[in-house]
């Protein structure tokens, strides 16, 4: 099967030394760490369909792979050592850029963050947006839906891209690159795949949408008392500055102090410590002294009114990347600090202060001693709320207690009207607890998809369903 494989991709597309496979069957976080039989990487979607064929042919299960930064082992192989990780990193090319249509046609295996500077280059923002933005790859983005912190203003990855290429189960290309915005004849398949973790196909390239560049960015961070006074300041945001937010952020204290202590060059926001901060951002077509007066006006306003307790509105280009900076190092500042308990849920904004108070409560009566790191996209309702404990070798402890926290989180976001998974996706951490809190139909509906395009179930088992 090898050599077949490498009279496919040469010897440059198989990945054989022990050493060199480590980074592909182990996950980013350490929390998975699998064995696959053969590592394939495919410089073309005609490799790419070949490399499938064979396999389907053989019925060998597939784990597809971009960048490998799943938060939830949804790109790693099991421990079995017969799956076959098909990684797209080498296609990476972008293969077309139409400033006209504001789209680009790019392959999967392209960095998130080569795609934000292709759109630059060519006077266009691609909005999506995240802190694995330098690692990710676009095609790993699509099959999670990645959301980012963009999708107050742009929308989930979903609504960034038009048309997709797809190898299918059994080797056929689709052939949906189409950068049309209207296009009402028949089903919209390219949904099918956007967020299916590679359970319905591999994903090798997108017609992606681009936007008019902002002239200016103004941001701010801004000192609350809770969640609460967050979203009553979103609110009053939303009154003033219209759909010119682009990001509202929402930081607990902890956070912050999580990331002065672990990454060097952080420092505090504000003068005196505060019980919670709000990024928020602004971008505008006008003048950047305007965009600054508008914000700075809508955060005076909102001091007035006992929603803000202080505020700092970045001067500069650096004083803007630092404030971004304590938010996107939050994940990397929690990693060196010790193992903690994961979950990326959402619910209604108007009811994120609940779930605030709700699971904190709960866990609180049953974990007298636990820390909560809550943080997250305010803005669209999606809070990453992690659980561990103060000293590494009791969070060490407790995160064999995983189960039982998991349900205590879930089950207030499922009475809130939640999901328990907002933008990570479900990989193997949540294959089995959604079945908890997903509607039986809902389920039988998406098995029923899967036995259709992948009848052999070849496709990234153990994931999703």
């Amino acid at each position: 099967m090898k050599e077949e494989l490498r009279a496919i991709v040469g010897d440059r597309g198989l990945v054989e030394t022990a050493h060199e496979r480590e980074p592909y069957e182990v996950d980013w976080r350490g929390q998975y760490h699998g064995k696959a039989a053969i590592i394939v990487r495919p410089a073309t979607t005609d490799e790419v369909s070949r490399v499938v064929q064979v396999l389907s042919e053989a019925r060998i299960a597939i784990v597809p792979q971009g960048g490998n930064t799943s938060m939830c082992g949804g790109a790693t192989p099991d421990g079995s050592g017969t799956q076959v990780i098909v990684n797209l990193s080498r296609m990476n090319k972008v293969r077309a850029v139409d400033p006209n249509n504001n789209t680009m046609t790019v392959e999967a295996g392209c960095v998130l963050a080569e795609l934000q500077r292709v759109a630059n280059d060519a006077g266009r923002l691609f909005p999506l947006s995240l802190g694995a933005e330098g690692s990710c790859e676009i095609g790993g983005n699509l099959s999670t839906n990645a959301g980012g912190t963009g999708v107050l203003r742009y929308g989930n990855t979903r609504e960034l891209v038009l048309g997709l290429e797809v190898v299918l189960p059994d080797g056929r290309v689709w052939e949906g690159l189409r950068g049309l915005r209207k296009d009402n004849t028949g089903y919209d398949l390219k949904h099918l795949f956007v967020g299916a973790e590679g359970t319905l196909g591999i994903i090798t390239a997108a017609v992606l949408k681009l936007f008019p560049k902002p002239r200016a960015m103004a941001t701010a961070m801004a000192a609350v008392d809770g969640p609460a006074q967050a979203v009553a300041l979103l609110g009053k945001l939303r009154e003033t500055c219209g759909d010119r937010i682009t990001a509202f952020e929402f930081l607990p204290r902890i956070c912050v102090d999580l990331v002065l202590t672990h990454i060097r060059g952080s420092r505090d926001p504000l003068p005196a410590r505060h019980p919670a901060y709000v990024l928020v951002e602004l971008s505008d077509n006008a003048e950047i002294a305007v965009a600054n007066a508008t914000l700075e006006e809508a955060l005076g306003g909102a001091v007035e009114a006992g929603l803000v307790r202080d505020a700092a509105l970045a001067a500069s280009e650096a004083q803007r990347l630092a404030l971004w900076g304590l938010r996107e190092n939050i994940s990397e500042a929690q990693k060196l600090d010790g193992v903690s308990i994961k979950h990326d849920v959402s619910v209604p904004v108007s009811r994120v202060p609940e779930l605030y108070e709700r699971a904190g409560k709960a866990l609180a009566e049953k974990y007298p001693d636990i820390r909560i790191v809550a943080f997250g996209h305010v803005g669209d309702g999606n809070i990453h709320y992690n659980c561990s404990k103060s000293e590494r070798q009791a969070a060490e402890d407790f995160f064999r207690q995983g189960a039982d926290v998991n349900h205590i989180v879930y089950d207030v976001v499922h009475a809130l009207g939640g999901s328990i998974s907002a933008e990570h996706g479900l990989g193997q951490l949540k294959r089995d607890e959604i079945k908890r809190y997903k509607d039986p139909l809902e389920l039988e509906l998406m098995r029923n998809i899967k036995k259709t395009l992948d009848p052999h179930g070849i496709m990234n088992p153990g994931k999703v369903l």
